[in-house]
């Protein structure tokens, strides 16, 4: 049996993601993903800030947080950014210098590909469906 009413968690609202320059991974997410930037406040007790961005129109966003000893920067960030066309995005994205992995076709899978921030955390882009 299964408590549904439990901790009362409906959704996912940020992912974290551990940076070692707030500002030039704002830029890259801003600038070169296209997010939008739904908070940037001053964040005095870390020494940095609570930054926010999502694509425009997502209910969820990444959270660029100060890297530290507990939270290093150049993960495997587990996240899957979604994209209207993976080949769109792979070529785009390598116009602008990300480092980017080769882009995936398995039958029956959406296509997707691997590719890294300015800190080296690697992400993935998977073709909505």
């Amino acid at each position: 049996m299964t408590d549904t009413d439990g901790a009362g968690i409906v959704g996912v609202s940020t992912i974290g993601i551990p940076v070692a320059d707030q500002d030039r991974a704002l830029a890259f997410y801003r600038d070169v993903l296209g997010f939008e930037v739904r908070v940037d406040a001053p964040l005095p007790q870390t020494g940095g800030r609570w930054i926010m961005l999502a694509p425009p129109g997502s209910p969820v966003s990444v959270s660029l947080v100060r890297a530290s000893d507990e939270a290093p920067a150049g993960v495997e960030t587990g996240v899957r950014f979604a994209a209207r066309d993976a080949g769109v995005a792979h070529a785009a994205l390598e116009r602008q210098g990300v480092a980017v992995g080769e882009l995936l076709r398995w039958p029956g899978v959406p296509a997707m590909f691997a590719a890294h921030d300015q800190d080296g955390n690697r992400f993935e882009v998977v073709e909505a469906s």
